[in-house]
């Protein structure tokens, strides 16, 4: 009698989403071997390659991309029905995956990391870096945290973290060459840091509101990064202006080495929040942890 199917297609289904056979195997605890073996195995079964495989990289296939897309909701209901028998138990346990952008994770769980697992000993936290929209359902996550206006309208959301704010800065030395900005229109004007999106690839708007109106800034500048945190660096060097969240560069402003403008044109906005799928009931490690967030909102 053949094996069921099952276990070989979680199987392959988390090495398309990692897109690594050694990772994959870490988090489901086997060897690599055996679990190349496994998916080759659901290859064979399905007369189709569902990945293409080379030594840097794994990667979906036309086929393998079509069946990950039917077989993902019935592997989601399958964890949301473990998820509600964990639910009878009183204590949070598990491991609990969240995906979030690295600014929510830097300023909202990195400091508050700590006194969760202190309070909860017998539950795993994974963070997942991710500034994009991710699919929760399709990646097996949680929960995750971003921007409120970038959220689908499915999901139950909590905000998390307060108002929040982007500030332009630049070094005193930059302003001594280049000037210092008094409206947003000089950005023009002026060198700027800017990042391309990950995901949709555009560049990230410099955002400003000038009499309750809101308004974007075509800046330019020779300078491009898809990760915000990398323009640091360049900033203390005095090679541009950016425009970022104050966490990343706190510690530079108090010193004196960046210097903030346009502050009047950059007021708070609605901040982060945490959302979830909409289940009727939430596992207690999720409900743990969203209440743990939110308690002081």
């Amino acid at each position: 009698m053949a094996a069921h199917p099952l276990p070989a297609v979680i199987a392959f289904a988390r090495v398309a989403h990692l897109g690594s056979f050694t990772r994959a195997a870490a988090e489901l605890e086997v060897s690599t071997s055996a679990l190349s073996q496994t998916v080759r195995g659901l290859e064979e079964r399905l007369g189709v390659r569902l990945l293409n495989r080379t030594t840097r990289r794994v990667g979906l296939t036309e086929h393998g991309a079509r069946f990950l897309a039917q077989v993902g909701p019935g592997l989601a209901q399958i964890d949301a029905a473990f998820d509600d028998l964990d639910a009878v138990r009183e204590r949070p346990t598990g491991r609990l995956r969240i995906n979030a952008g690295r600014i929510a994770i830097r300023s909202l769980i990195e400091p508050r990391l700590p006194e969760f697992l202190a309070r909860y000993p017998d539950v795993q936290v994974e963070l997942f870096a991710d500034d994009t929209l991710a699919d929760l359902v399709a990646g097996g996550f949680d929960a995750g945290i971003r921007l409120g206006e970038c959220l689908a309208r499915d999901m139950v959301a909590r905000p998390i973290g307060g108002p929040q704010r982007t500030i332009v800065v630049g070094s005193p030395d930059y302003y001594a060459r280049r000037g210092t900005p008094r409206v947003p229109e000089d950005l023009i004007h002026h060198d700027c840091i800017r990042q391309r999106l990950p995901g949709s690839g555009r560049m990230q708007p410099w955002e400003f509101t000038r009499d309750g109106r809101d308004f974007e800034v075509d800046v330019g500048g020779r300078l491009i990064f898809n990760d915000s945190s990398l323009a640091r660096a360049p900033l203390l060097a005095g090679l541009g202006l950016g425009q970022l969240f104050p966490v990343l560069v706190a510690d530079h402003l108090a010193a004196g080495r960046l210097v903030q403008v346009l502050d009047r044109y950059t007021p708070p906005f609605p901040g982060f929040h945490i959302y979830y799928t909409a289940r009727r009931q939430l596992a207690p490690k999720l409900r743990a942890f969203v209440d743990f967030m939110c308690q002081d909102e």
